[in-house]
């Protein structure tokens, strides 16, 4: 685990880039990496990294070559199957100088060659460089989980594991780049290949990007099935699904160094626990946390639930119950998180992950089993309009979209959450089948974010609506609704927020549920099995029956997040006013200061 950076410059009259450049691109995420740092120059070719030791920690340090070091990799993340996968380059005559599990990644380059990527199992950021052809290999793992920024332009490749490291080459004030802000104030987040920052790209999950003397090539290595299986039983789905995520979960328990766990008292977050407790015979450590403060702090405080399964598990529980001052830690935050993500698990990642990283280097964590098993109540829509569309248009059409704006929406207890998943649902009642994902997930209408902005100017759509009219074809709904997270909220979203918050406290973070074959499984699996009668995660609940207490099993979803709204009327109050007040906007030339304050009221 560490951060990647590097420059390549084929140009020979590029104005060129030193490797003290390069060392201050890895100076600026020094936080990935404590441990260690290595860096190589060779003809176009500068690249390094930070380390944060995890695998062979004597011997695994990075940029690693091949045997005649013609080839060299440095790699952002962990390849969990590089035991078998180095037995079987042995047996093809390539010799090891390490124990790393990164070496595997230049051995397999020089046997498979391009192909090498699709033999990886695990979460990588990685640069192969082969200085025979010089010739520069990018690559994101399949599900996005490490990320990768990347510019090309006249002065050449730049590319690193944050933002800030290209931004470490110049002394300039970035751009902000338009369609990259309108995806933000649409969904709250920018999707791939877009940045907030104009000229600075993200590599979309599951990609490689090839850089020599011909240019810049990008390609698409892995995509989810885009079909289901039909012809298997729902008890063999659920045997398949267990055995899977025991096996996920025992893969992504290697390493030298000891492993813990987030544990929310949740369903996915419990089931990661459970099972590792049953692969391991050292002593589990678990880590929650919780608000302080009135009754809407106390509605996000899940520590009672985390407790009980720590108990049952016997694992040393470490929790915290907080009233962080936000007003401080959030320009920290912001720092770390590079483009805004409007999701309040930001600061709740954050704050667990410093807890946990007092302790562990690595921890497991339930992030991607809702959207493989359909925990969200958005997945819910295409159910219950199955049951709407039954009845005539014209006797529900012109009433539901009214009734929906008599409704209230809130986060701050159970009430207010049900009331704004309905007041969501019978808004999109109107909608073409096709748009009432998209909707679901918008943060704001067009409408209002073409208000917010100072020029007024038309928005034809989002990178959410690219995605979805891509995957519009997919028969199965669920299937297809997975198809448009991977691309988006998952990638951009969530596991972005998750890498970058942990790695703000040099903490690896692992996500088993979105192991490659574990997810496969999940894509071929008809929806009504993952869905059964409408029970959210009705297949994944099953195959934990014997594992999960009941209480956790059936208890009803809280998100992982924070009372931001709270906070923004008490706490976060001035500063929102210093930073959205007119004098502030006004300098910027991009919100409509008028806008901003009617939003804010």
């Amino acid at each position: 685990m560490c951060g990647i950076v590097g420059v390549y410059q084929a140009a020979a009259n590029a104005t060129r880039w030193s490797l003290e450049d390069v060392r201050a691109m890895a100076d600026a995420i020094v936080h990935r990496g404590p441990d260690d740092d290595g860096f190589l120059e060779h003809g176009p070719l500068t690249f390094g990294m930070r380390r944060l030791s995890i695998i062979d920690l004597g011997g695994g340090q990075q940029p690693i070559a091949n045997e005649d070091s013609t080839v060299f990799v440095i790699n952002n993340g962990e390849i969990y199957n590089y035991r078998s996968l180095r037995e079987e380059l042995v047996s093809h005559g390539h010799a090891f100088r390490t124990q790393s599990d990164t070496e595997v990644i230049v051995h397999a380059y020089e046997e498979y060659g391009d192909d090498f990527v699709t033999r990886l199992e695990g979460m990588f950021a990685l640069a192969v460089y082969d200085t025979r052809r010089r010739r520069l290999l990018l690559a994101r793992d399949r599900l996005g989980i490490k990320p990768l920024y990347f510019r090309d332009d006249e002065r050449g490749l730049a590319f690193g594991s944050e933002i800030k490291t290209i931004l470490a080459l110049d002394s300039g004030k970035p751009s902000i780049d338009r369609d990259a802000l309108i995806d933000y104030l649409s969904i709250g987040y920018a999707v791939a290949p877009k940045t907030l920052f104009e000229g600075i790209s993200k590599l979309p999950p599951a990609t490689a990007l090839v850089c020599d003397a011909d240019g810049v090539r990008m390609q698409t290595y892995w995509t989810p099935p885009t079909d289901v299986v039909e012809g298997t039983s729902y008890g063999d789905w659920r045997d398949q699904v267990r055995a899977e995520l025991e096996r996920a979960v025992a893969d992504h328990l290697v390493a030298d160094v000891p492993v813990g766990a987030f544990l929310s008292g949740g369903i996915d977050s419990s089931a990661v626990c459970y099972l590792m407790s049953g692969q391991s015979n050292n002593e589990l450590s678990t880590y929650s946390i919780g608000y302080t403060g009135g009754k809407t702090e106390k509605y996000y405080n899940e520590q009672s639930y985390a407790k009980q399964v720590a108990e049952q598990l016997g694992s040393r529980h470490h929790e915290i119950a907080v009233d962080p001052d936000v007003a401080s830690l959030l320009p920290r935050l912001v720092w770390h998180l590079e483009e805004p993500i409007s999701d309040s698990a930001i600061t709740t990642t954050y704050l667990v992950s410093d807890l946990a990283a007092k302790s562990v280097k690595v921890i497991l964590s339930g992030v991607g089993g809702d959207e493989l098993f359909a925990g969200y109540n958005r997945y819910l829509g295409g159910h219950y309009h199955a049951y709407l569309d039954k009845v005539p248009s014209w006797a529900w059409r012109p009433v539901l979209p009214k009734l929906a704006g008599l409704l209230p929406s809130g986060r701050q207890n159970r009430l207010m959450d049900l009331s704004r998943y309905a007041k969501r649902f019978l808004e999109a009642s109107n909608l073409q089948h096709s748009d009432r994902y998209a909707f679901y997930l918008a943060t704001a209408s067009r409408h209002t974010v073409q208000e917010l902005l100072i020029d007024k100017a038309s928005i034809e759509s989002t990178g959410l609506d690219e995605v979805a009219r891509r995957e519009a074809s997919i028969s199965d709904e669920l299937l297809r609704l997975f198809r448009i997270d991977w691309q988006t909220q998952l990638a951009e979203n969530l596991l972005l927020l998750t890498d970058k918050m942990t790695m703000a406290t040099s903490l690896e973070c692992r996500v088993p549920f979105l192991d490659h074959r574990l997810v496969e499984l999940a894509c071929r699996t008809p929806g009504r099995h993952k869905l059964p009668n409408g029970r959210l995660k009705g297949l994944l609940k099953d195959a934990l029956a014997d594992v999960l207490p009941r209480e956790i099993i059936e208890r009803r979803k809280r998100g992982f997040g924070a009372p931001v709204g709270a906070w923004f009327k008490r706490e976060l109050l001035t500063l929102r006013d210093e930073l959205l007040g007119p004098s502030a906007l006004g300098s910027r030339d991009l919100l409509d200061a008028e806008a901003i304050l009617a939003v804010c009221r």
